[in-house]
């Protein structure tokens, strides 16, 4: 039968496990790639900069290293670069290829001898710096050519073998004779495409190669330069502390370049972490990412980790090395998973105990730390009482009675009132300071927070929020008579006044320059927003806004009494000239303190100003000129 007349015989019931489709058409196929696509794929949107291909290389040569070493532990452990126009070579000592494996992992995109176990190693996994197979094809991001020349340890009969690939996706494979390459390893060497001949420069691979290999345990070189620097600089033994904070001051400005204001050791043997993180001698944004340099097994895995420790430690730059964390696919940032979150909370700690290490040991660095990075402090201090505690009697905060810790500040005044914005503090800090008013300025980030938690981390400290009231009642009331001489002038005042929502009271304070102080609280702009959007809302948005109307205070318009210019206005005969300096007067409190102008506020300045210069040119009666007579010299 043919193959025509069995499909037209073949039943259609699914269950007789027959088919319509020829066997031809149920046999797989296979991916076909275009590798000049996929170079332009990692090149644009897998890694961030051509740079990373010497990274491979280094990584290539350290894992075959790795993997001869796990079988013959007194094998030579040598990188060699060599670089000159427009080409670059780089040899390894490592566990060296077969014809076999260079078909198998060479030739298939993707495959990974350290994922596989083509090596026979798949239990040593760990060890290795790679992990996602990629290897050599990053190379293509600025060779047109490479070359590989391997021999197999493994193997010892295998003769040396050749594979070479362009980066129009063909490669050939020949076998070589033993004169080729003598000892076991491999040799790659790539030929620069158009444009890149620059990235195989040899100063520039010097420069690469140390900025990602510096750490790597084995012998690295370009030329005669060596690239390895162990042991690391936080791991080597030096004749005195002060020369151990010299030379990691050194490395610090070498990496980051700025000079730290301290450096933390950083030692997490169970996480597998050693390192180093350095203060920063400058304020920085919390908002601004930090840049940490992480090292996996060596080599240099990314130098803008930002995940690495808690926000709150924005203050402090690190650079470590590990073997616990994983990478990401393009190995120049850190995955995200539950080992990194662990790490992080353990780095956090350790700085953590360092500030209370200085807290109780060095209270001159101390002071020089939080007066750069109290904010860090601060924001650690809102969720770790222990650290709040021990840092009362240091954070500085902007208070009535000048700088000063909490703890100062709450021994010197029974009640520690704050306000919770800036404008709001600068408004009453005159007033409340010559009262003896202690007030502390909340609007500064995490302050608020933190005196609210005051009384947990101190007990028996009473902390209250300051509003008009508070204030209005330590101001010193005006004898009954002197008020009632200044009645008709106060009427006045209220009456021109209401329409903006504002009470007018007359006290007695210092100090005696300020004429006049405008109060108010949170609750009094809720509701003149209220009271603002009702009025320009629709009818029906309008209803809704005015049943939420309340009996919410007014702001008030406090009139210092002893102020000279208050008691010459309240003395005017002219009920005009009263009402429009009172206008004035409500407006230059309104600028004092700094507040937002409604629409209603800067028509009332431009109209005060306006009347105030149409009173100081109005002539007085005894100096009107009559039409017809003229005017004395003079005038």
């Amino acid at each position: 039968m043919t193959s025509e007349n069995s499909a037209n015989s073949a039943s259609p019931d699914p269950s007789s496990g027959s088919s319509s489709e020829s066997s031809s058409d149920r046999s797989p196929h296979t991916f076909q790639v275009d590798l000049r696509g996929l170079v332009d794929l990692l090149s644009h949107h897998l890694y961030s900069s051509p740079r990373v291909y010497l990274r491979e290389l280094l990584q290539n040569a350290v894992d075959a290293i790795t993997a001869r070493r796990a079988e013959q532990p007194d094998a030579p452990a040598l990188v060699r670069l060599y670089a000159s126009g427009g080409r670059l070579r780089i040899e390894d000592s490592g566990i060296g290829l077969t014809e076999a494996d260079v078909h198998s992992l060479l030739a298939t995109i993707g495959r990974s001898s350290k994922r596989d176990g083509a090596q026979g190693l798949a239990s040593a996994r760990a060890e290795f710096l790679g992990q996602f197979g990629i290897g050599l094809l990053a190379c293509f991001v600025v060779a047109a050519e490479i070359r590989v020349v391997s021999r197999s340890a493994r193997t010892p009969g295998a003769p040396p073998v050749e594979w070479c690939a362009r980066d129009d996706g063909s490669y050939t494979v020949r076998t070589l004779p033993d004169s080729a390459r003598a000892e076991p390893g491999t040799t790659v060497h790539l030929v620069a495409r158009p444009g890149s001949a620059d990235w195989l420069d040899e100063e520039r691979v010097l420069a690469l190669a140390r900025d990602f290999g510096s750490l790597l345990p084995y012998d690295v070189r370009v030329g005669d330069a060596a690239v390895t620097a162990l042991p690391a600089p936080w791991d080597r033994p030096y004749p005195s502390p002060a020369g151990r904070r010299v030379a990691l001051a050194r490395h610090c400005h070498e990496q980051f370049g700025f000079s730290p204001l301290d450096a933390i050791d950083l030692d997490l043997p169970l996480a597998g972490i050693r390192g180093v993180a350095y203060v920063l001698p400058s304020a920085v944004s919390p908002a601004q990412r930090a840049g940490h340099r992480v090292h996996l097994k060596g080599m240099l895995l990314t130098d803008r980790a930002d995940e690495l420790l808690p926000d709150w430690a924005f203050f402090v730059r690190c650079v470590i090395d590990t073997d616990s964390l994983r990478p990401t696919a393009s190995r120049e940032a850190l995955y995200a998973d539950e080992t990194l979150a662990a790490v992080r909370e353990a780095l956090g700690e350790r700085i953590s105990q360092w500030l209370t290490g200085l807290a109780a040991g060095d209270p001159e660095r101390l002071a020089e730390f939080l007066s750069v990075h109290h904010l860090g402090v601060k924001s650690l201090a809102r969720h770790d009482s222990a650290m709040l505690r021990t840092m009362l009697p240091w954070l500085p905060f902007e208070t009535t009675d000048g700088r000063l810790s909490l703890e100062e500040f709450a021994r010197r005044h029974p009640v520690v009132h704050f306000t919770r914005t800036v404008e709001e503090y600068r408004q009453v800090a005159p007033i409340a300071s010559a009262q003896g008013i202690g007030v502390v300025n909340g609007g500064y980030t995490y302050d608020t927070e933190l005196v609210e938690q005051l009384p947990s981390v101190r007990p028996g400290t009473a902390v209250a929020e300051l509003d008009a009231d508070t204030v209005t009642a330590h101001l010193d009331t005006v004898d009954p008579a002197q008020e009632l001489a200044l009645g008709g002038f106060l009427a006045a005042a209220r009456a021109r006044l209401d329409p903006l929502g504002c009470d007018v009271a007359l006290r007695a304070f210092h100090p005696m320059t300020v004429p006049a102080l405008h109060l108010d609280d949170r609750s009094v702009r809720h509701e003149q927003a209220r009271a603002d959007a009702e009025e320009q809302a629709d009818d029906l948005w309008a209803g809704i806004l005015g049943s939420l109307r309340g009996s919410a205070p007014r702001a008030r318009l406090v009139l210092n009494h002893l102020n000279p210019l208050i008691r010459r206005i309240g003395s005017l005969d002219t009920p005009e000239l009263a009402a429009t300096a009172t206008e004035a007067l409500y407006g230059q409190a309104l600028l004092m303190a700094q507040r937002p102008l409604r629409p209603a506020d800067s028509a009332l300045l431009n109209r005060a100003f306006i009347g105030l210069l149409e009173w100081a040119t109005h002539p007085a009666p005894e100096q009107a000129q009559s039409p017809d007579r003229p005017q004395e010299e003079g005038r």
